[in-house]
């Protein structure tokens, strides 16, 4: 697939930041179901969408839970086009997830998909074509290596944001074997007004003590969701969470329940979430192959999905055409049951 980004329409990012819509305080990259010849299974997603825009405000597609580092461009554009149609008939916005290991390779898929837009919109603007997806702008991890140096990792970010258009960043050291440290984040938020949102995967929060009160700030890491809110008195002015694929409803009530100073209420739920998540993820990172945050997020899906039935229907098949094995399964039922968490009826029989 070919496709040029053309920059000589950049908007001029000189100038600070111009207001921006309020932004979801609550976000989810999507999980990718397949069916069992290995195409996207486009009626499940649509299901799962449903389930999950009561209360998820945006999504990540495609982000590394929903296989984006593993995707085609084709697929990806198939991904994307199905979730811009959900998510606008549902009111949700969408980041769209550039997840490849270096500048060159993310330039040419952001190039696919806002060739895609461009085409979805009817108009050669861009920002006009992401205006009309509700689409919040491109996301970007470092390029892959532990040995770039942060002026290696400043510029490769400068290059991706000379496009002009939103760009998230996001930190994800798990994958890319390298951080990007505050002062950079900080210094690339002061050359490029376009830089409007950071998602820290990392847990080490760093970013957020930095203080870049223009950047709008998601946390990516699991556990102690009720601490790290603003409005809890915390550095985060979101989330972007793999687990909010099974739990959108219950760290949306969380969110409502700070919001109206009941703390402690907030406190049991957030509680009750990380349980069952550090249990499933434990479980998952010994599966030899694939991502921990896949497996363990389309174990709970499974359950959400089927309720109590789950565990007599196939188990979801992986981009790399393996079944989630039975064990994990098991683990999330028994998770999920423990906590009070189980739904009575999935949400594939509502």
């Amino acid at each position: 697939m070919s496709a040029s980004l053309d920059l000589a329409e950049r908007p001029d990012t000189s100038e600070r930041r111009n207001p921006r819509p309020p932004l979801a305080p609550l976000w989810c990259p999507l999980l990718t179901p397949y069916g069992s010849d290995g195409a996207i299974d486009l009626q499940r997603l649509r299901r799962h969408v449903e389930y999950l825009t009561p209360s998820v405000g945006g999504f990540l597609v495609p982000g590394s839970t929903g296989d984006g580092w593993v995707m085609s461009d084709a697929q990806a554009l198939q991904l994307l086009d199905a979730v811009l149609d959900l998510a606008q008939a549902r009111g949700a916005a969408v980041l769209v997830g550039v997840l490849r290991p270096d500048v060159a390779a993310m330039q040419a898929t952001m190039a696919c998909m806002l060739d895609r837009l461009r085409r979805r919109a009817g108009t050669d603007d861009a920002q006009t074509a992401m205006r009309r997806a509700s689409v919040q702008g491109f996301t970007f991890c470092a390029p892959h290596g532990a040995d770039l140096s942060q002026d290696a990792i400043a510029g490769a970010f400068d290059s991706l944001l000379g496009c002009g258009l939103p760009v998230s960043l996001y930190q994800l050291p798990q994958v890319t074997g390298n951080e990007v440290a505050p002062a950079t984040v900080r210094a690339l938020a002061t050359r490029h007004a376009n830089l409007h949102m950071v998602k820290d995967t990392s847990g080490a929060d760093r970013i957020a003590d930095a203080g870049l009160d223009d950047v709008f700030l998601l946390r990516g890491a699991e556990g102690a969701y009720s601490r790290h809110l603003k409005i809890a008195g915390g550095r985060y002015d979101g989330f972007l969470l793999s687990s909010a694929n099974g739990f959108g409803p219950q760290l949306a009530q969380m969110i409502d329940l700070l919001r109206q100073g009941r703390r402690a209420q907030a406190d049991a739920m957030s509680a009750r979430i990380e349980a069952v998540v550090e249990a499933v993820f434990a479980a998952a990172a010994g599966i030899a192959f694939g991502n921990v945050f896949t497996h363990a997020n389309k174990a709970i899906d499974h359950h959400m999905a089927f309720g109590p039935l789950a565990r007599d229907v196939a188990a979801p098949r992986l981009h790399g055409g393996q079944t989630l094995p039975d064990e994990l399964i098991a683990v999330a039922g028994d998770a999920l049951a423990r906590h009070g968490l189980m739904p009575a009826r999935g949400y594939l029989y509502s």
